[in-house]
């Protein structure tokens, strides 16, 4: 909301030396965020005068443009020129040239001479151009700054003004006056008009408050004016769409009126274009008052008003010339030929104001918020009106604004108005609060003396009566967001300063710093971090696929989700059961923006329901649940395990000069899983595995020692690669992280460093290709005993030499005493016992 100063102080006590700076610093003191000045001085100085043609020649150029060669008066005719400077001219008459050609000799026009300033630092010069000196500029709206046309420039009796040679055309034009730019939270509607915002000032700086709708007298109604029905039968939550519908005439107004200067002034520094007299009135009552009005061309008129819920296939041209199909929940205002308004939202096209308009019809109704809302969104038709409508107009200022209107049409546009008047609807219950003395204290922590309640009460516009040990409060009709007692101790507070709450230093309690599980959460994902992987945050809401696809390993297998009851989009309608889907999405959205490389992992919980989710009842408010119903609103909720995702796309490292880039393969997610078992101390099994998510070939299945199965890892499935449109052979890897946290042990003690060698012994042994290489690999760890220090997988050969069927697997076996130097005869004999067993095992053979 832009406020001009010059508007608010006809209403509040603003002192005349206070800036949009001084304002702005008051009315934060009563809640309203400061956002922006708007000051036309910053961009426009003098001097910038008016003028009067006295003579214009015009010379054709060989361009094939006429110039005009002008001489303008710009002090008054026998007075000196007190300006100084160069360009300036001691007679007080400037040489011009001048393009426009839509003046003549003997107007009044507005002049920068020499030394002014234009928006965008135009600065004014005397400069030799088309034969002439042209000591000063003949300046349209735009060069001023004040509005869009360029064709020609301003003429001051356009505007209907016909001020003395010389006078400061910046006062004439209002471009000294200025405006505090405030941000109103939705609760606050009221403040969406110079009414609102005044009264705010006055609350804050303890000075008077005149309201403007106090000072405006609605004459008695002689006889039933145009006849309006309110005929909704289909309330919202049972509120009728309009319940106040005031309707007054004027006839023979003159819209080719122009729009006084000091209108069309506040208007656009209230953020407003000034677009035509009849036009500008409606807006300037919008913003004083904060009640939107709509003018209708009466003659266009055909029939009773109707205001009703829109029917089936009904269909309307607003005032942006857009055809609009209508909702049956639009509220609308219609005619005998049918809907000629969105209520609240946007007027049609049909029977709007236009240059031939010679009689008017003011609407000024009351319309209810959500059902305005609800309309402004299915329509995407912000405006004026909706977004007041929408948080709260005054029911009671309807017949005043229409009054206002009808003043300003007369005194500015001419014409008459009926003395018949329409006002139908049913006043609303006043809404009362009581509130118990000793309330406000408790709720804010400190003490509130009766005539500070009552005073901040009264001031705020309501009426405050006596009641059993407090107050009984009837907010104000403008306050529509008052509802409860806790409402009215934030307006006492507000009111007389939160600054005014004691504060105090809360004690840190005693603790031991952070959880085992939330030091291994740490040092986990520092880990991740520190390998080169990047941490992101996706949505915990998929699609019933993704987890149909991601959430069990088993194709077609159940894989029952909690179903959102209001999602944020019908197609992410599930919470998810792994996190995957939402990495994949992101590596897909990056990717499409040509970022192809990536290491990603995010932590999060996933959420798996075992049969029915939910209580019965909710516990009641303002009473602490006792353990029995805190154990069974627990036990209705899903489990929601931690677990650890990351999924890897393109190369390791972006390719450059002498590097070949390698990229990301099943390997590296297996290897990733590793780190995480290390930087835990959790000892893993490793084993071909197989998910639906993944390539069944290359799947990796991780699980304790004791069988628990943590997780997958490696490439996912090219199907849903594909269908991703992800860089192929895209890898990735999920751990339940709870498992491995309750796995790990408290304390990760580190290995002693052994000062004697170690010996190692290569072994390549054939199996049938079915045999896991994991399962081998632990028979050689079992069968060679305590001297083995570590065994791992280094190939796997497949081919000539080998056998049909077959496959040969080729460890390193390190073995290492604690208390010796290890003979060549101890470690083979190691190495004999482990072949041993895995050739008993698997009918493994030594190459």
């Amino acid at each position: 909301m832009r406020v001009p100063l010059s508007w608010l102080r006809e209403y509040a006590a603003v002192p005349a030396d206070a800036t949009a700076e001084d304002v702005m610093a008051e009315l934060v003191k009563v809640g309203l965020e400061e956002e922006d000045v708007h000051r036309p001085t910053d961009e426009l100085t003098g001097p910038i005068v008016v003028g009067q043609v006295l003579s214009l020649v015009k010379e054709p150029q060989s361009n094939g443009k006429t110039i005009n060669w002008c001489e303008v008066r710009v002090v008054p005719e026998g007075a000196a020129q007190t300006l100084t400077g160069d360009g300036i001219d001691p007679s007080g008459v400037q040489g011009i040239v001048c393009g426009a050609h839509n003046f003549v000799e003997g107007d009044k026009v507005v002049v920068t001479l020499p030394g002014a300033v234009l928006p965008g630092d135009f600065r004014i010069s005397p400069r030799k151009t088309y034969g002439h000196v042209s000591a000063g500029m003949i300046a349209s709206v735009r060069e001023l700054g004040i509005g869009d046309d360029h064709d020609g420039i301003l003429v001051l009796s356009t505007l209907g003004l016909d001020p003395e040679v010389g006078a400061d055309a910046m006062e004439l034009l209002g471009l000294y006056d200025e405006a505090a730019e405030i941000n109103v939270t939705p609760d606050r509607g009221y403040c969406f008009s110079i009414r609102g915002v005044a009264r705010e000032y006055a609350h804050a700086t303890g000075t008077a408050f005149t309201d403007p709708a106090g000072a405006v007298v609605v004459p008695e109604a002689k006889g039933v004016g145009y006849p309006v029905r309110l005929e909704d039968a289909a309330p919202i939550y049972g509120a009728q769409g309009c319940d106040r519908f005031v309707a007054r005439t004027v006839r023979g107004v003159d819209p080719s009126r122009p729009t006084p200067p000091w209108m069309s002034a506040r208007l656009r520094l209230a953020g407003i274009r000034s677009i035509s007299l009849v036009v500008d009135i409606s807006n300037y009552v919008m913003l004083e008052l904060g009640q939107p009005l709509h003018f209708y061309d009466l003659d266009k008129l055909s029939g009773d008003i109707v205001v009703r819920r829109a029917s089936p296939g009904e269909t309307l041209r607003t005032l942006d010339d857009k055809e609009r199909t209508l909702d049956a929940e639009d509220l609308l205002i219609t005619d005998a030929s049918g809907p000629i308004g969105i209520a609240g939202v946007m007027g049609g096209a049909a029977t709007e104001v236009t240059d031939g308009t010679r009689n008017v019809l003011i609407e000024s109704a009351h319309f209810d918020d959500v059902s305005i809302g609800r309309s402004r969104r299915r329509h995407r038709l912000p405006s004026e009106a909706s977004k007041r409508f929408e948080r709260g107009v005054d029911w009671k200022v309807a017949d005043i604004a229409a009054q206002r209107a009808v003043g300003l049409l007369l005194e500015l546009a001419g014409g008459t108005a009926d003395d018949a008047a329409t006002d139908v609807g049913e006043a609303p219950q006043p809404r009362v609060i009581d509130l118990a003395a000793d309330f406000p204290a408790r709720l804010i922590g400190r003490d509130f003396t009766d005539a500070q309640i009552r005073g901040t009460l009264t001031d705020l516009g309501a009426t405050v009566e006596e009641a059993d040990g407090g107050y009984r409060v009837t907010a104000p009709s403008w306050r529509s967001d008052l509802e409860t007692r806790e409402d009215l101790t934030e307006e006492i507070i507000r009111l007389l300063g939160y600054d005014t709450i004691p504060s105090s230093l809360p004690v840190a309690p005693p603790g031991r710093g952070l959880t085992r599980v939330q030091q291994q959460r740490r040092r986990l994902l520092n880990a991740l971090a520190a390998a080169g992987l990047t941490e992101v945050l996706s949505y915990p809401f998929v699609s019933e696929r993704a987890n149909a696809v991601f959430g069990t390993p088993e194709e077609g297998a159940l894989a029952a989700s909690v179903k959102l009851a209001n999602p944020l989009s019908a197609e992410l309608g599930h919470l998810r059961r792994s996190v995957l889907p939402g990495l994949v999405e992101l590596a897909k959205r990056n990717s499409s923006r040509g970022f192809r490389d990536l290491a990603l992992f995010e932590a999060g919980a996933v959420f798996l329901p075992e049969g029915p989710l939910g209580t019965e009842s909710i516990p009641p408010l303002g009473v602490k649940p006792d353990d029995d119903v805190l154990d069974a609103l627990y036990a209705g909720i899903p489990d929601q395990p931690q677990v650890v995702a990351a999924l890897f796309t393109g190369h390791e490292v972006p390719p450059s000069a002498g590097v070949v880039p390698r990229a990301w393969d099943w390997a590296d997610a297996v290897d990733t899983v590793h780190l995480m078992a290390q930087v835990t101390g959790v000892d893993v099994v490793v084993r071909q595995g197989s998910h639906q998510a993944f390539h069944p070939g290359r799947t990796a299945e991780f699980s304790l020692r004791s069988g628990e199965v943590l997780g997958f890892a490696g490439e996912l499935h090219p199907k849903l690669i594909a269908a991703q449109d992800l860089p192929a052979r895209t890898v990735a890897l999920e751990i339940n992280a709870d498992l491995l946290f309750e796995a790990a042990a408290d304390v990760i003690v580190a290995r002693p460093l052994s000062t004697y060698p170690p010996a190692t012994q290569d072994v390549a042994l054939v199996v049938e290709s079915s045999v896991v290489a994991g399962d081998v690999l632990e028979a050689l760890r079992e069968g060679a005993g305590e001297l083995l220090e570590d065994v791992s997988l280094f190939d796997v050969y497949t081919g000539p030499g080998i056998g049909e069927g077959k496959k040969s697997l080729a460890f390193a076996l390190r073995f290492r005493a604690p208390d010796r130097t290890l003979t060549a005869e101890e470690a083979s004999a190691a190495r004999d016992a482990a072949v041993s067993l895995a050739a008993g095992r698997f009918g493994a053979v030594q190459r």
